[in-house]
């Protein structure tokens, strides 16, 4: 049965065309018959053959102007009644046309009573076979019964596309809803249930093997309840991709996904607007440094539709630069004002031929190296790259007097208890003091921001990527600490919150951004070992290592010291920061810079650590053999 339902879906558009005409002449019959009570014996005073072909020519008519035949009948929707409906109108007017011209050719009434009988009739024939089709088709397969989380229209998509899709053996027996005005309705043939106080009944009443998530506006924590509920009853749960990650503009059933850790933490996302974004950055020539990084790049792809004058990404990671590269222009038109640089920043002579080049007006400034254990034990370079790194591009800037420069800082330079974030707290210093030094000089000198946050999903080298690399190998999943915590937010919004503050700061401002709550990095592992259908202790272990060096057990935004000041959003805020003056501070930097050309032996680096401490007093090393350094100030 199977097989020939299946061969109906490649029936050539002429068979519905001929089925439609009888099904006109059929109406066109009836018409008469109803018209003259049946009495079979008065049919031919009416002459109702010609009749009856009038109508049937009309019909057909009506079809081929509507195309009312080249619908799929078992994708029959609203839109291909219409055109049934508009076929039928058509035949009725060209019929009454007809007799207009030919007095009594087809009665008035027999054309109104076979136009309901056709349109009740092609109607029904297109439903029937659609539902048929529909029963029969996953008759000889074991069917996996589901439920669609959101009554609404992707909920309402997401159906469609499972009862269409050929290869699904998959039956939707109902919808869950928490808008209780949509509970106890039937949509698409299944009854709404409610998902807050139903959903234990319903699941042990119909036993689904899976709940698909469609609610596009459903909230993080009501998303994360759900989830909860399903890891406990042992449900599978899968999503829906919003509407503008459908593959081509169109949903397809195969993408429809498990749920991923990514879609769970974090929070709501912050919606940031300012109608000053895209007047700050239309024809503008933007450097942005870092450009190849998990930052850098989504700042590239954000800024690039403000149609900035000339792009100009700097990265030494060649590799990652070729991508974005293409990237962009597979749907920008810069063209030649497009251009990148692979460079380090440290390099001060290419630097400089860069800005002579290009000079731009606005820069990015994301480079860094970010890495905590892997910087603890590489300090030169980490204070090379962060520190000194952004010291060239902060003067370069003033230099070339660019408008505006905006510092990707982080939330491991508060407080630092690592050489990496110490060396991004002291770049976050010395941007500071020369931004108060240049506007001492000169009000129309360049304005530095810097913007503070915490770890970002997805990026590389980040932990999510790390615990799924030791899931698929089967584990154990490695946690520094049982109390560890971090605070999580998406690339897209920490750059949309970098562009905020290049157009809210007015010079010398650290942003600081409302992350939420911090997550537990032990709980995110257990909750990827149950979304992974694992069992913690059976079938997967999760192994606790030690703080490593430099490693903090929580994160901060602000330091003890700091208090913050509102902004026109409720989530963003200003550090209230103590300014350091330039010339102390350009006196360390030029003794860790020294100490970086001489050499980057052992000792050149406890020096260069050593003059981290003397700048930011709050700096205490942890788990670092740089701990020695704060013991011997103690003593001292």
């Amino acid at each position: 049965m199977f097989n020939k339902i299946k061969t109906l879906n490649v029936l050539p558009r002429w068979i519905i065309v001929v089925i439609d005409t009888i099904i006109f002449a059929f109406s066109g019959l009836t018409g008469y018959l109803l018209r003259l009570n049946f009495m079979v014996r008065d049919l031919y005073e009416f002459n109702f053959l010609r009749g009856v072909l009038i109508f049937t020519i009309c019909g057909i008519l009506g079809a081929l102007i509507t195309r009312s035949f080249a619908g799929i009948i078992r994708y029959t929707g609203i839109q291909d009644t219409l055109r049934v409906l508009y076929a039928n109108l058509i035949a009725l007017a060209l019929a009454l046309s007809v007799n207009y011209i030919s007095t009594n050719t087809l009665p008035f009434t027999v054309a109104i009573i076979a136009f309901f009988v056709s349109l009740v009739a092609m109607i029904s024939y297109r439903l029937l076979v659609k539902e048929l089709f529909a029963f029969y088709r996953t008759t000889p397969r074991q069917q996996k019964k589901v439920l669609i989380f959101g009554a609404g229209q992707s909920g309402m998509i997401t159906k469609q596309l499972i009862n269409n899709d050929l290869s699904s053996n998959i039956k939707v027996i109902g919808f869950l809803e928490d808008n209780p005005r949509k509970v106890g309705n039937v949509l698409a043939g299944v009854k709404i249930y409610s998902a807050r106080e139903e959903f234990e009944k319903v699941l042990m009443k119909h036993s689904p093997s899976e709940i698909i998530l469609a609610a596009q506006s459903v909230t993080l924590q009501r998303k994360n309840e759900l989830v909860d509920k399903c890891l406990e009853f042992g449900v599978k749960i899968t999503t829906v991709p919003s509407a503008d990650k459908w593959i081509g503009g169109e949903f397809d059933v195969h993408q429809i996904k498990e749920i991923r850790i990514e879609d769970l933490l974090g929070r709501n996302t912050i919606i940031l607007k300012n109608k000053y974004v895209a007047e700050e950055l239309i024809n503008k020539k933007i450097l942005i440094t870092g450009a190849a990084g998990s930052i850098g790049s989504e700042l590239a792809r954000q800024i690039v539709k403000y149609r900035p004058k000339a792009l100009i990404l700097l990265d030494q990671w060649e590799t990652g630069l070729f991508e974005i590269e293409n990237e962009i222009r597979s749907f920008s038109s810069l063209k030649d004002n497009l251009v990148c640089y692979v460079c380090d920043v440290t390099n001060k002579s290419r630097l400089e031929s860069m800005f002579n080049e290009h000079s731009p007006e606005l820069v990015f400034h994301a480079a860094a190296y970010k890495h905590v254990p892997m910087m603890e034990i590489n300090p030169s370079e980490a204070v090379l790259c962060n520190a000194i790194g952004t010291r060239y591009m902060s003067e370069l800037s003033v230099e070339h007097q660019v408008e505006k420069f905006v510092m990707v800082s982080t939330d491991k330079a508060v407080n630092p208890t690592s050489v990496m974030g110490a060396s991004k707290r002291a770049a976050e210093i010395f941007v500071q003091s020369l931004n108060q030094f240049t506007k001492d000089i000169d009000t129309h000198s360049t304005k530095f921001v810097t913007t503070r946050f915490g770890n970002v999903l997805g990026s590389s080298g980040s932990v999510i990527p790390i615990f799924k690399k030791q899931i698929q190998e089967g584990g154990p999943i490695t946690v520094t600490h049982p109390e560890i915590t971090r605070y999580f937010m998406t690339i897209p919004e920490a750059c949309s919150l970098v562009l905020e503050a290049g157009v809210m700061g007015k010079g010398g401002e650290v942003f600081v951004f409302d992350m939420g709550v911090s997550v537990k990095i032990a709980d995110m592992a257990r909750r990827m070992i149950q979304l992974s259908g694992l069992k913690e202790g059976t079938d997967i272990d999760i192994v606790y290592t030690g703080l490593r060096p430099g490693e903090k057990l929580y994160e901060e935004l602000l330091n003890d010291a700091e208090n913050n000041l509102q902004t026109h959003h409720p989530k963003i805020m200003i550090a209230k920061v103590d300014n350091a003056e330039f010339g102390q501070v350009k006196e360390v930097f030029d003794t860790i810079e020294d100490l970086a050309n001489t050499g980057r032996d052992k000792s050149a680096a406890t020096e260069q650590v050593r003059q981290l401490k003397l700048l930011i007093p709050e700096y205490k090393s942890k788990e670092s053999e740089f701990a020695e350094l704060d013991l011997q100030k103690l003593k001292n």
